[in-house]
């Protein structure tokens, strides 16, 4: 009797909380609290899922299906030796805080960007440009050491949002940028707010207020959910519970794709991690489909390399890594490692914590322990991402058409082989798609028989929301909530 009541309860707090819901405002659930809300100066995918598109634009920009489309730059011209991009600017744009963008604020991002002094987790990104000149304020012209098919594609990441010179030393805590919604305010622990920008350029969102809302726990999630308290999880932490929500003609569980290859990360430079036959016998302890169950119930792509699935240059090289537990055993033996014992530093997102757990048991089966320590995002940002003093690590990486890290020398897990990096300039000066495609296959191929990291799964993106609720994005070909398009309908 008490179980019924209770539930009669919810239900009707939730109807009355639907019911009372402002149409011109929405609460969205994270998992993650952002460190900063300066996008160029930070690699935390949190950062991105607040002001991407929101709050920040770039010269281009993703759309919802991974295309490129013109942002801050109507249009651009490539030069026939692919190495001058013109870029058209638009006109008549505002910082929000009254001042005017023009070609000398995409000058000076990029000159940020690119210094030597930059703090950029993506600078990567701009290490091709030779010069970047604004000839008037309409345009913008950059030149690049070597033709690059990618260039606009780069623009279009968060990395890459133009800021202005007047606001940039405050952008972590004061982000000013030239979107369709202004920052308003962040309460550290709990909530950022936005507000709509009234003297934005393009077409105006029908929201006119958003709170991004900050709930790690997947219990609080679902609680969250079912009370009203947001109304939509983009991307939700409790995959165990979306059949319930489903069942519900209130709610909408959206599944997609995003650009996240979920990996169990080793640090290449670390004895006996240096070994090919220790990271093969890690590969091989691997079982990717009871890793996916168990951490994911079931929504997520086993992966064989560091390429998402839904890519068409995707290469399925999962036999490579195929789950062998005898065959880690002889690897480890024909290598002379006995009594392993590996630390395991787990982020705090569910696929890490729960995923590590299972990762534990099934290495353990092939004879390596592992001490598993569990940090905060900021603390692995610091000691993983930045120290590299790991061993072991999950984490999904998010950033689209990222292949190109494991040819960074300074790069957390710590690569770099010298004819993958080879073939990656290779890459970056090639424009031709099916060269491109040869290309890509040959590097795939390459991190995947050299076993660099573990790769597990590419990263569903699960997400719900009020039924009434459109426009959200059903894929993430780069982390955003980007609520230009979303409002509520009857």
């Amino acid at each position: 009797m008490f179980r019924q009541m209770t539930v009669s309860a919810t239900a009707l707090a939730l109807a009355a909380g639907m019911a009372t819901a402002a149409p011109d405002t929405i609460t969205l659930g994270m998992v993650l609290e952002p460190p900063n809300l300066d996008p160029t100066a930070g690699a935390a995918a949190a950062i991105d899922e607040v002001v991407y598109a929101n709050v920040f634009e770039g010269l281009t920009r993703f759309a919802p299906d991974g295309s490129i489309r013109p942002a801050l730059a109507a249009s651009w011209a490539v030069s026939p030796d692919g190495r001058v991009y013109t870029f058209a600017l638009r006109q008549g744009v505002q910082f929000h805080d009254g001042t005017a963008f023009d070609a000398e604020d995409a000058k000076f991002t990029l000159e940020r960007a690119r210094a030597d002094t930059s703090g950029n987790a993506q600078k990567a990104l701009f290490a091709g440009i030779e010069t970047v000149e604004a000839p008037d304020p309409a345009t913008l012209r950059v030149t690049l050491t070597a033709p690059d098919g990618a260039f606009a594609e780069k623009m279009a990441w968060g990395d890459a949002v133009i800021v202005a010179p007047e606001s940039a030393a405050t952008l972590a805590t004061r982000p000013i940028g030239t979107g369709p919604f202004a920052f308003a305010q962040w309460v550290q622990g709990d909530h950022v707010s936005l507000t709509a920008f009234p003297g934005y350029w393009g077409e105006k969102p029908e929201l006119a207020r958003a709170t991004f809302r900050f709930i790690a726990d997947p219990t609080a999630a679902f609680a969250a959910m079912m009370a009203g308290d947001v109304d939509a999880f983009p991307n939700y932490p409790a995959p165990e519970t979306l059949a319930i929500l489903g069942a519900d003609p209130r709610f909408r569980v959206i599944v997609g794709t995003t650009e996240g290859e979920t990996i169990l990360a080793l640090n290449n430079a670390r004895p006996p991690l240096n070994d090919i036959r220790v990271r093969a016998a890690i590969a091989h302890a691997l079982n990717r489909a009871e890793i996916i169950e168990g951490a994911m119930f079931g929504h997520g792509t086993p992966i064989g390399t560091h390429f998402p699935p839904h890519n068409p240059d995707y290469l399925d090289l999962t036999a490579l890594s195929a789950h062998d537990p005898e065959r880690a055993r002889a690897l480890l033996a024909e290598a002379g490692v006995s009594g392993l014992k590996l630390r395991l530093a787990l982020p705090p997102p569910t696929y890490a914590r729960r995923g590590g757990e299972i990762v534990a048991a099934q290495l353990r089966a092939v004879g390596i322990e592992t001490q598993i320590t569990n940090l905060e995002w900021a603390q692995w940002l610091e000691t993983v991402f930045k120290g590299r003093d790991f061993d072991l690590t999950i984490v999904s990486h998010t950033e689209p058409a990222d292949l190109n890290i494991y040819a960074r020398p300074d790069y957390y897990f710590q690569y770099a082989r010298p004819e993958f990096v080879a073939l990656i300039a290779q890459l970056e000066a090639t424009v031709d798609p099916a060269a491109r495609r040869a290309i890509l296959h040959q590097a795939q191929e390459m991190i995947a028989r050299d076993h660099v990291n573990g790769f597990l799964f590419q990263l569903a993106k699960t997400g719900v929301a009020d039924a009434r609720l459109q426009g959200l994005w059903e894929n993430a070909p780069t982390p955003a909530n980007d609520l230009t398009a979303v409002r509520w309908t009857d």
